[in-house]
């Protein structure tokens, strides 16, 4: 899913952090640990619930949306390619927010330079949000790129020469002879049949002559 994905998790990150939550809380946070309530974000950490509003013009709603948007799409289609290719034209996928899952899987997950999640979710650790965010204050946020596209294993089909036609002209005699072919074959097998009966006949003479030697080795 490359930058843009990322983009959306941090931006959500930053937010948290800006709120005044620990780095090690960001990272424990579940996605039922935050709910969206208008213009604030309700977010409970341990027993207590910390309201998130509005500071210096970022909405930490939109940020939450727009992550749960990524994480709803990866629901249904856990496809970090098909996400990208989403993402890179613009797609909408408030839709997808709606139908996201609220369970225990960590909210902010770990994403690799290629833009790929793990298959089963892996949080964030303390030091590593507390990296994102040091970097993000830097201005050096690391860089994802898309995966390179894949090289076709399959070997280049080879140039084959087709023979040029040749006009072949066949005398009379060409159709004569498989005229003749044909009758002295029709001939030959007219017989078959015949020939296939007689041998089936003689075989049920000699299945029946084995039956009745098997009944008289029994009968003594």
């Amino acid at each position: 899913m490359a930058g843009r994905a990322v983009g959306r998790r941090d931006a959500l990150l930053l937010t948290l952090a800006g709120a005044g939550l620990s780095f090690e809380q960001i990272a424990r946070l579940r996605h039922t640990d935050v709910t969206a309530e208008h213009d604030a974000l309700a977010v409970q950490v341990g027993e207590n619930w910390i309201r998130v509003t509005v500071e210096s013009g970022v909405e930490p709603t939109a940020a939450y949306k727009n992550w749960v948007e990524v994480l709803g799409f990866l629901d249904q289609y856990p496809s970090t390619q098909l996400l990208a290719d989403h993402l890179d034209k613009g797609a909408d996928l408030s839709a997808f927010a709606d139908s996201a899952r609220r369970d225990e899987r960590p909210l902010l997950t770990s994403i690799d330079r290629w833009g790929h999640t793990p298959f089963a979710p892996t949080p964030l650790t303390g030091q590593s949000v507390a990296a994102l965010v040091r970097a993000h204050l830097a201005g050096q946020a690391p860089i994802h790129k898309r995966p390179p596209a894949r090289r076709s294993t399959t070997p280049p089909r080879e140039h084959v020469r087709v023979p040029a036609l040749v006009d072949v002209e066949l005398d009379q005699a060409y159709y004569d002879r498989g005229i003749a072919a044909r009758r002295d074959a029709h001939t030959h097998l007219e017989d078959v049949n015949d020939i296939l009966d007689g041998i089936e006949d003689e075989a049920d003479k000699l299945l029946a002559d084995l039956l009745a030697i098997l009944d008289h080795t029994e009968g003594d």
